[in-house]
């Protein structure tokens, strides 16, 4: 597989070459989807304020309920067929909205976004806040703006006549910032739709400027590392009978992940918290512990916690095989077991993602934008698109571009907006009219 920042650069260079730049006029039928972006601009914008300043939090489910019923009654007014997912109580989260519209024409077009937020309801950032084209608030740039760059673009596709005959599912997730589990429980509204549909398309944010996709993300995996040692005086450490303790195998384990493992290109592993001594108690559910031990006692027991970020589901399972022989090669009387967790599988560089990245340029070029680039996929986390990855063809990163995400100080750019709409919306009609990419 070619290395996705070479493909990235190539593409760039070939996208301003001038036999390729050439622009194609739109369509009369596009040319009214763009006219009717613009003419609802102010009304998307005002839709972002409403929403961002509900507090959705994924642990508030009253407030993701909320957003969830404002985007809900836009889709009812578009003719959708809309319906909340309930998730079973144990689940503990909110739900997902899902919304569906059937035609008879084109490929059938998933869309994917999510109403939650990381900021809960005790969080001082609460409130959006405008300023000329620069804009706070929590969710302004994920996802809240990339939500609304879908229904954006549905609207746009509805009053220039363009939404008839289209088959397109809106999946909107309650809990992307903090998946609910089991995954096979929360994410099964979402892999449904997927296997209904023909292509996916991702509204999380751009990355760099507004002229970049995705179609490529790291998937996700958790691994903890437990190390059990044999207690005794600190004075006999490396003896026979008490042998190197809990510890120095962990370091051993650790730095040999450093030297043996790391390199491998978009492979990342890291370990995020540790805990040993004596004793060592680890909370996988609030991400925190506590540890008990004295300098002149062997520690016993360590506690590691990390996760792996891999490319292909190949390249996961190659890895955690390197790490596991890592671990089996035990310092003197010490045990050490590893186990992992799969949480976001990765979205796969596949050739019909690099199709639809090839869609999404024409449609820029051919709207009068710059051409669209690959982001490196080293630049991206995990998110809702990865589940659906396996099943069809998918782009994503077509929202807002926004900065500061996950922090006090996450802000959007509201000039992209109008631009992502009228793009995500070109892009939905050529594929949903069963003319192709062209109009």
């Amino acid at each position: 597989m070619p290395s996705l920042r070479a493909a990235s650069i190539l593409a760039a260079t070939i996208g301003f070459s001038p036999a390729v730049a050439t622009a194609q006029a739109l369509s009369p039928v596009e040319e009214r989807i763009v006219r009717q972006v613009d003419a609802h601009a102010e009304d998307a914008l005002d839709l972002l304020a409403r929403v961002v300043d509900i507090n959705s939090g994924t642990m508030n489910h009253e407030g993701v309920r909320a957003v969830g019923l404002v985007f809900r009654a836009v889709l009812d007014s578009l003719g959708f067929e809309t319906r909340w997912v309930n998730l079973p109580v144990e689940v503990n989260r909110a739900g997902h909205l899902v919304a569906t519209r059937k035609g008879t024409v084109g490929k059938r077009v998933l869309l994917i976004g999510h109403l939650d937020t990381v900021f809960e309801e005790d969080s001082p950032f609460q409130r959006f806040s405008r300023t000329g084209d620069h804009a706070t608030g929590p969710g302004t740039e994920d996802m809240k703006g990339g939500d609304v760059v879908i229904l954006s673009a549905l609207r746009a596709l509805q009053a220039a006549g363009a939404l008839d005959g289209a088959t397109i599912t809106v999946v909107l997730t309650g809990d992307e910032e903090d998946t609910g589990s089991p995954l096979e429980v929360t994410r099964r509204p979402l892999i449904e739709a997927a296997r209904s549909s023909d292509v996916a398309l991702g509204f999380e944010g751009g990355v760099g400027t507004m002229h970049t996709a995705t179609v490529a993300r790291r998937g996700f995996t958790g691994w903890t590392l437990r190390v059990e040692g044999e207690r005794g005086h600190s004075s006999l450490i490396f003896t026979d009978r008490y042998g190197a303790g809990a510890i120095y195998e962990t370091a051993r384990i650790l730095s040999a992940f450093y030297d043996e493992i790391r390199g491998e290109e978009y492979l990342t592993f890291g370990a995020g918290i540790i805990l040993g001594g004596t004793t060592a108690v680890y909370d996988t559910a609030h991400a925190r512990g506590t540890a008990f031990g004295k300098t002149n006692v062997i520690p016993q027991v360590v506690t590691v916690a990390g996760d792996l970020r891999t490319l292909t589901v190949a390249q996961r399972e190659r890895v955690k095989e390197r790490m596991r022989a890592v671990v089996a090669r035990h310092l003197p009387k010490t045990r050490a077991e590893l186990s992992f967790r799969d949480s976001y599988p990765p979205m796969a560089p596949t050739e019909g993602n690099q199709a639809l990245l090839a869609a999404l340029d024409r449609v820029s070029r051919d709207a009068g934008y710059p051409p669209i680039v690959a982001v490196d996929p080293g630049e991206r986390g995990a998110a809702d698109v990865s589940f659906v990855a396996p099943y069809v063809d998918a782009l994503d990163g077509l929202g807002v571009l926004g900065s500061g995400g996950h922090t006090p100080s996450e802000a959007v750019d509201l000039a992209s907006l109008p631009v992502a709409a009228k793009r995500a919306a070109l892009l939905i009609y050529r594929l949903t009219s069963g003319s192709g990419t062209r109009p």
